[in-house]
C-alpha cells in the first residue's frame, strides 16, 4: 500500500503531570516523569476517522498530562521495517503500534506492561483469549504489549451477483465456495483474493486457506509441521480457486482488492469493514450504488470444523530505550479507557475491533446489521504460529510471508503442492531452528 508518511505534532499547554483528573483517576496516580515527551509510530489510516480520532485522543492526553506527543504515520508495508530499525538501534519512537507478532520478535527490547494490562482487563470485562496470547510473552504472564484492535477478514460480496449465481445464501462449506467462484467467473464477476506480499489481505487469505483444511505451520510443541497432507490438500484447492480469480492477484497488495471491488471488477473478496464503508459513503453515485449491494459473511469452514479467519492486529509496545516509561504506559492506558476507546471504535465504524470484552456492547455494532460479523473477530480468529506459540519465530515466518509465498507459488504454476509445502517447511525451520 503506497501511502506517504505523515507527521502529526500533538501539543499545547496542558495540566501538569500528576494533576487531579476526574475523568481518568489512574493518570493522577502515575508518576509521569517531569518534562516527559513521547514519539509514537503507528500504521497510517485505512479509514479517515481512524487517524483523526487517534489524534484527538492523543491531544486529550496532552491536555490532561502536559506530555507532548508526536505521532508518525507509516505506510503499512513500511511499518515493520521501521519497527525493526527502532528495536535494533535503540533509538526512535518510544511507542510503536505495530503488527500482531512484532512485540514477540523484539520482546527483550520492551518494557513490562503487565500492570496496565491487568488493570484494563479487570475494568472492562477481561481480554479475549487471543488478545491475551498476543499481549503476553510466550509461556509467561508478563504483558509485553497492549493489543489495540483487530481488523476482521470475512468475505465481502455483491449480494445480487451471488444470487444470480444461484446461491440464496453465502456458502458455508469449501465445495459450495468453489462452485460459487466458478459461477461468478462464468458470469463475468470473478472473485479476487490477494496473493502478493500484503500485510493484511495476503496473510488473511492464505492462512485461512491452510488452517481451514486442517494445516498449520507448527504443532503444539513448536515443531514445524507445514509439510503435511492437509497443507497439500489446501494447496490443491488453492490452485482450483485461483483459476476463478480476476487476473493479477499474484501481485496484489492491501489496496488492490479495494480498488477492484470499488470499480465493479470483482464480485467477491475478503477484507476489513473499511471497504464496505468507503464504497457505501462514496460521493460517486455509481460507486455508492455498489455499497447498497454489498454484504459480509464468515469465510467457509473446511475440515478444521470451525471458523479460522486470521485478524490483522495492531499491537502497541513501549521500548526500553524510552526516557519516559511511565509516560509511555499512561499514554497506552489512556488510549484504551472507555471514553477514548469507544469514540475511536465507533468513529472507525468498527474497523479496529475491540480486544476487551466489555466493548462488545458498543453502539457501533447495532448501527448496521451488515457489519455485525466483525464484532466477533477476536472470538473467531486464530493466531500466527497456530498451533504453536506466538514467539519470535512465528512472527518472523509471518513477516517473511512464508505461507503467502507457498500458496502463490502453486497458483503461479512455479511449484507443485508437494514442492511448495516442502519449501515452506525448509524456510520455517530456519527460524524455528528445528
Amino acid at each position: 500500500m503506497s501511502i506517504s508518511r505523515r507527521d502529526v505534532l500533538i501539543g499545547g499547554a496542558g495540566l501538569a503531570a500528576g494533576a487531579t483528573l476526574p475523568f481518568a483517576p489512574s493518570i493522577a496516580q502515575a508518576k509521569i516523569e517531569p518534562g516527559a515527551t513521547l514519539r509514537v509510530l503507528r500504521p497510517t489510516k485505512f479509514v479517515d476517522p481512524d487517524q483523526a480520532i487517534f489524534n484527538e485522543n492523543t491531544e486529550a492526553f496532552t491536555k490532561a498530562t502536559g506530555v507532548q506527543v508526536k505521532v508518525d504515520y507509516a505506510g503499512w508495508e513500511d511499518l515493520r521495517p521501521q519497527t525493526a530499525v527502532t528495536a535494533n538501534t535503540g533509538a526512535g519512537p518510544d511507542i510503536v503500534v505495530g503488527w500482531a507478532d512484532d512485540p514477540h520478535i523484539f520482546s527483550d527490547k520492551l518494557i513490562d506492561l503487565t500492570d496496565i494490562a491487568e488493570e484494563l482487563g479487570k475494568k472492562y470485562g477481561g481480554w479475549y483469549p487471543i488478545a491475551e496470547k498476543y499481549g503476553k510473552k510466550d509461556k509467561t504472564n508478563q504483558w509485553i504489549s497492549i493489543p489495540m484492535g483487530a481488523s476482521g477478514a470475512p468475505a465481502v460480496y455483491r449480494e445480487s451477483w451471488v444470487k444470480e449465481a444461484g446461491f440464496d445464501t453465502f456458502p458455508k462449506d469449501l465445495d459450495g465456495f468453489l462452485k460459487l467462484c466458478r459461477k461468478l467467473k462464468e458470469q463475468g464477476h470473478p472473485a479476487g483474493f490477494a496473493l502478493g506480499n500484503a500485510v493484511g489481505d495476503g496473510n488473511a487469505f492464505c492462512n485461512w486457506l491452510v488452517w481451514t483444511h486442517g494445516g498449520y505451520m507448527v504443532d503444539e510443541n513448536n515443531k514445524v509441521a507445514i509439510n503435511s497432507k492437509e497443507t497439500v490438500e489446501a494447496l490443491k484447492y488453492a490452485k482450483a480457486l485461483y483459476e476463478t480469480f480476476i487476473p493479477g492477484t499474484l501481485s496484489w497488495l492491501d489496496i488492490s482488492n479495494n480498488k477492484a471491488l470499488s470499480a465493479g471488477e470483482i464480485g467477491l473478496t475478503q477484507n476489513g469493514v473499511s471497504l464496505y464503508f468507503s464504497i457505501k459513503n462514496s460521493k460517486d453515485e455509481k460507486t455508492a450504488a455498489i455499497g447498497k449491494d454489498l454484504n459480509h459473511a464468515t469465510m467457509p469452514v473446511g475440515p478444521l470444523g470451525r471458523p479460522s479467519e486470521p485478524a490483522l492486529i495492531i499491537n502497541a509496545m513501549a521500548f526500553k530505550h524510552t526516557k519516559f516509561p511511565n509516560a509511555a504506559k499512561e499514554y497506552l492506558r489512556f488510549m484504551m479507557e472507555k471514553e477514548n476507546y469507544d469514540k475511536w471504535l465507533t468513529g472507525c465504524y468498527g474497523y479496529w475491533t475491540q480486544p476487551l470484552k466489555g466493548y462488545a456492547e458498543s453502539k457501533v455494532w447495532s448501527s448496521d446489521p451488515k457489519i455485525v460479523v466483525y464484532r466477533d473477530t477476536w472470538e473467531r480468529a486464530l493466531w500466527s504460529g497456530y498451533k504453536g506459540s506466538i514467539n519470535e519465530a512465528a512472527g518472523t515466518v509471518n513477516a517473511e510471508y512464508v505461507v503467502v509465498q507457498m500458496v502463490a507459488s502453486v497458483c503461479a504454476g512455479q511449484a507443485t503442492p508437494e514442492e511448495a509445502a516442502k519449501e515452506a517447511e525448509r524456510r520455517a525451520k530456519r527460524y524455528y531452528r528445528t
